[in-house]
């Protein structure tokens, strides 16, 4: 289900339980996953640690969705995908961590490496002819009105990644007062794509080297200043390499996207230590972000650029014997600033520039406990020519449950006023509303 569409700039005003996918459509996957991880201690300061993690999924889906709204006929348009995928990930993480003096000042060290692989085989399928995958009417769609023309393969990739990582960090600490940390990374990876209708092969390799700086100040017991920045990469996938199925050759910037993220703030303990504050001031910077060229759709660019910028405050604590309080708010302005597309100056999707929670607990060390509390978020728009509004919203839950020793049983009732709300979407034609009221009860043993 990919929600319902907007309509003169809200979302559709129909029932939240109106959907607009086939009935005959369906998601098939299977996944297989194996994760360890063997810690030794080597002495009293230094541990050695080794992870693995291996995933296995092979997934198959036939989904009718929609493309957006005709208000002349009142209608959803749609489209027809299918998909059958394979995919295999291995991931290795060897660290060490430990802690040494030089000439009095405290070294808090940490330093691994990560090689990863993986294997992935999408064939994806589309509607021949848009037109034989039928419209629906808006406040009654009809979902046996299927699609009735053929399918062609519009894609075939098969890609190999392989990624490789070092990094090293050293907390130090100064005096009483002040803390210094300071960490490097280097990525190399190595993306081979096939694309097997053109019978195309491209091979990208990309490499960069992400800084990490942070610097703490403590100067009153209960109150310490903090600021740091950091500096990553985000290389070009499989999917990027030959994405548009006519490109021919290397006409897409492979290049990688570029975040940088500045952030001060103070954490603070209150009461005795009973409550604990975290106020932080931030600024994220995503640039080279890939764009298309507005001549020639079928090329990729780097040109974009978003920024982030926030404040937010955090709080968790101890009211009184086994009353616990955890909440904060946040206000956050993310606009894309440079892009040729139109976007820029527009508020990026999906992103509320107001966010608050509070939530009352009540825990006992063991037996009977409870949850209840708030969650607001503010509007949003659902597209990034911010033509659609999703209005903020209130949501409601509450949880009780008995722990003993070995084992845990709890019962959650979410959005217990039962309120229709929005709850994200990925473009004006694909709004998400929230889940009814509903009730979800887990258990868990532990031996």
């Amino acid at each position: 289900d990919r929600g319902i569409p907007g309509v003169n700039g809200r979302p559709a005003d129909v029932s939240r339980s109106t959907t607009y996918f086939d009935h005959g459509d369906y998601i098939d996957d299977k996944s297989q996953s194996l994760r360890s991880r063997l810690a030794y201690e080597l002495n009293a300061d230094w541990q050695l640690r080794h992870t693995l993690g291996v995933f296995k999924l092979d997934s198959d889906f036939d989904n009718t969705y929609q493309t957006g709204y005709d208000p002349k006929t009142n209608t959803v348009s749609r489209q027809h995908w299918q998909q059958d995928l394979t995919t295999r990930n291995v991931f290795n993480n060897v660290e060490l961590e430990g802690g040494f003096d030089t000439f009095g000042l405290e070294h808090r060290l940490l330093t691994g490496i990560e090689l990863g692989s993986q294997r992935r085989d999408p064939k994806l399928y589309s509607a021949r002819d848009g037109k034989t995958v039928p419209s629906l009417d808006l406040n009654q769609p009809n979902r046996r009105l299927s699609h009735t023309g053929s399918m062609r393969l519009s894609s075939n990739n098969h890609t190999e990644v392989e990624s490789r990582a070092l990094y090293i960090q050293d907390q130090l600490r100064l005096n009483d007062q002040w803390q210094l940390l300071g960490g490097l990374r280097h990525d190399r990876f190595e993306v081979d794509t096939t694309n097997k209708l053109l019978d195309i092969q491209q091979n990208v390799k990309s490499h960069s080297t992400s800084p990490r700086v942070g610097l703490v100040w403590t100067p009153l017991e209960h109150h310490s200043f903090y600021a740091s920045w950091s500096k990553t990469f985000t290389p070009a996938g499989g999917g990027l390499i030959g994405i548009t199925p006519n490109a021919t050759g290397n006409v897409n910037d492979l290049s990688p996207e570029l975040t940088k993220q500045k952030e001060i703030g103070v954490k603070s303990d209150w009461f005795d230590e009973r409550l604990s504050t975290t106020l932080a001031v931030y600024e994220l910077e995503l640039y080279n972000r890939r764009t298309s060229d507005p001549l020639d759709r079928t090329i990729t660019l780097l040109t974009g650029e978003q920024r982030s910028r926030g404040v937010e405050l955090t709080a968790t604590g101890k009211i009184v014997d086994n009353w616990y309080v955890r909440g904060g708010v946040g206000l956050q302005d993310a606009k894309v600033e440079k892009d040729n597309n139109g976007f820029e100056g527009k508020r990026i999707s999906d992103v509320a520039k107001r966010n608050a929670s509070l939530f009352i607990t009540w825990k006992p060390e063991m037996g009977w406990y409870a949850e209840t509390g708030l969650t607001l978020v503010g509007d949003r728009y659902a597209d990034n020519l911010n033509t659609v509004v999703l209005p903020g919203y209130g949501r409601w839950d509450a949880l009780a449950g008995f722990r003993q020793k070995e084992w845990d049983v709890r019962a959650a009732l979410n959005n217990i006023a039962d309120k229709n709300y929005y709850a994200s979407a990925t473009s004006a034609a694909q709004i998400q509303p929230g889940e009814p009221r509903s009730l979800v009860v887990t258990g868990t043993y532990s031996f």
